[in-house]
């Protein structure tokens, strides 16, 4: 413990690991670029840099806090200073904010405003560079691009893939992947974290919105929607509403005013998944299947054992994520003339995550060889139609999803949050569906932030291990120790993203610590309202496996062989 003085205030410190985090535990707002308290600290854009009473100037992000420092934040001195450096990144900056698919989020863009930017003195002496659009889920636009790191440093310590890096020096200096091969030529997952932690368009999603403009524009075109569980607890977000606000009503609502035919819940299918996985899991405990068993819902994580981990390809689950199994399910459901009624049907998919964008293309994810989900649009795209449509979305009223897929259980809601699919199938494996035995699972060890989760369940005579991990390094590190024979599990749950699909890389950003805490607490608190807890009393999944889809279940709801 020790006391720092800022601006004239005398403040306490604990263990905070820079003076950066004391000033803004100060209340006081000291720009960055460079700096996440997620990632290692790198120190290269030097905005917040602070003054202390020796007139010593240095960067409060590297600086470790001592007992009696007296520091300065927002001297004369320190305005010119940070107000040099942003005209300095945008003398080599690509300046078409208006049609940037980044204005109004862009980080630099922002302290350039607040900071009274309003000429830029110096040359840009950069030479235009092609912007890769190669990858079906990220664009990259190395004009754009400002050296904080961000990208690489999530990439390499969040993700453990590495497929971004620094090359060449000085006013030569770019980040790019290895031998400037284009993204989809790489490691690359297509989660999405670079595009979360760039402050500027570098980074960004790879939009599909005009084609579904058009498509609800074509009268002879049934436009389907499915949305995820996590986009209802981050769409609010860029609404004002308070965050991890559930607003699936409102979505629904905005969806079927913009023209959209049917909206149905993909919580729905993830009910499914959950019949479909345990079912997998207890064939494979019996009868001496391959184990672990590796969840499959995350499309990032089964690219990321494909190309880290292939001897273990066996390992992951046959089943489809929730979204190719909904696609399928809808495109099946209207191949009878009497539900099409003439009309070609085409399925977008509102998901919080870039990497479905990838999965949607790939041939294992089709069905009779055509794809199944024609769009995926993001949460952040979503709010942009939203916007484009000029609708209200605070004051819209709330509508239900359509049937007969709109009816899902709390089970499938909490897909959205790491541990959701693993609370999912043990409540389909317990017995018992009273608040007693939900809560014990709930209590398990599986919920948490934590990225690497273990627990021990007894089950008919035997302790099943459980490992529930989010973020790609956990991951790795978790199958490295699978594969040495240091730890051995019988299933384990992986979403490529920190603490799971809420944080996805397609959801609204910036996003801190409280927005984390409060999505997580919104799917809760959904799945909290929800008569039906387990995916197997879910009236419509007896309706599926009964119905007209009752021989065609493997079929619409497991991966093409020839590509699993």
């Amino acid at each position: 413990m020790g006391t720092i003085t800022i601006n004239g205030k005398k403040y306490t410190f604990t263990d905070e690991k820079n003076v950066l985090t004391i000033i803004r535990k100060a209340g006081i707002d000291l720009p960055t670029l460079c700096y996440h308290s997620d990632l290692s600290t790198f120190g290269a854009c030097r905005l917040c840099t602070v003054e202390n009473d020796r007139g010593q100037c240095f960067a409060s992000c590297s600086e470790e806090p001592r007992d009696g420092m007296v520091i300065y934040t927002h001297t004369e001195r320190l305005r010119r200073h940070r107000k040099l450096i942003i005209e300095l990144l945008l003398a080599a900056h690509c300046r078409d904010c208006t049609t940037c698919m980044k204005s109004g989020e862009c980080v630099l863009q922002d302290l350039a405003h607040k900071m009274g930017v309003r000429e830029v003195r110096f040359e840009d002496y950069k030479e235009f560079r092609p912007i890769d659009y190669s990858s079906p889920s990220i664009v990259r636009d190395p004009n754009k691009c400002i050296l904080c790191g961000n990208c690489v440093r999530v990439c390499s310590e969040i993700q453990g893939v590495g497929v971004l890096g620094f090359a060449h020096r000085g006013t030569d200096a770019e980040v790019i992947p290895a031998f400037n091969k284009k993204l989809s030529q790489t490691q690359c997952v297509s989660c999405g974290q670079c595009r979360v932690y760039c402050p500027t368009g570098a980074l960004t999603i790879r939009t599909h919105l005009d084609e579904v403009y058009e498509a609800l524009g074509d009268p002879n075109v049934r436009v389907v929607a499915q949305i995820a569980p996590a986009v209802r607890v981050a769409v609010g977000d860029a609404f004002g509403l308070p965050n991890g606000t559930n607003a699936m009503g409102k979505v629904v609502a905005a969806l079927h005013s913009m023209g959209f035919d049917e909206v149905f819940d993909t919580s729905y299918t993830a009910d499914l998944t959950v019949m479909e996985e345990s079912a997998e899991f207890l064939d494979r405990v019996k009868n001496g299947g391959k184990l672990p068993l590796l969840t499959s819902c995350c499309p990032a994580w089964v690219k990321f054992v494909d190309n880290e981990f292939p001897e273990m390809k066996e390992n992951v689950s046959t089943c489809r994520s929730p979204q190719g199994m909904f696609s399928a399910v809808i495109k099946e459901y209207y191949r009878d003339p009497a539900h099409a009624k003439g009309k070609k049907t085409f399925v977008v998919s509102i998901m919080p995550c870039t990497a479905k964008k990838m999965e949607a293309k790939r041939p294992n994810s089709f069905t009779k060889g055509e794809q199944d989900t024609d769009i995926v649009l993001t949460t952040t795209e979503l709010t942009r139609m939203i916007k484009n449509f000029g609708i209200a979305f605070d004051k819209i009223e709330p509508e239900a999803c359509d049937m007969p897929f709109g009816l899902s259980s709390g089970g499938g809601v909490i897909f959205g949050v790491t541990g959701g699919v693993t609370e999912a199938v043990l409540r389909r494996l317990a017995e018992d569906h009273d608040p007693a035995t939900m809560n014990a699972i709930a209590e398990c060890g599986i919920r948490g932030e934590e990225g690497i989760k273990e627990a021990t369940i007894p089950y008919h005579g035997m302790d099943v291990k459980i490992c529930v991990v989010s973020g790609l390094a956990n991951a790795r590190k978790v199958m490295e120790q699978v594969k040495s024979g240091e730890k051995e599990y019988h299933l384990i749950e992986v979403m490529a993203c920190r603490r799971g699909c809420i944080m996805g890389g397609g959801q609204p950003i910036p996003a801190g610590p409280r927005h984390k805490a409060a999505r997580a607490k919104g799917l809760y608190q959904a799945d909290g309202s929800m008569i039906i807890k387990k995916s197997d009393e879910n009236p419509l999944v007896d309706v599926f496996y009964n119905g007209p889809f009752k021989d065609m279940t493997h079929e619409l709801l497991h991966r093409a062989e020839s590509e699993a």
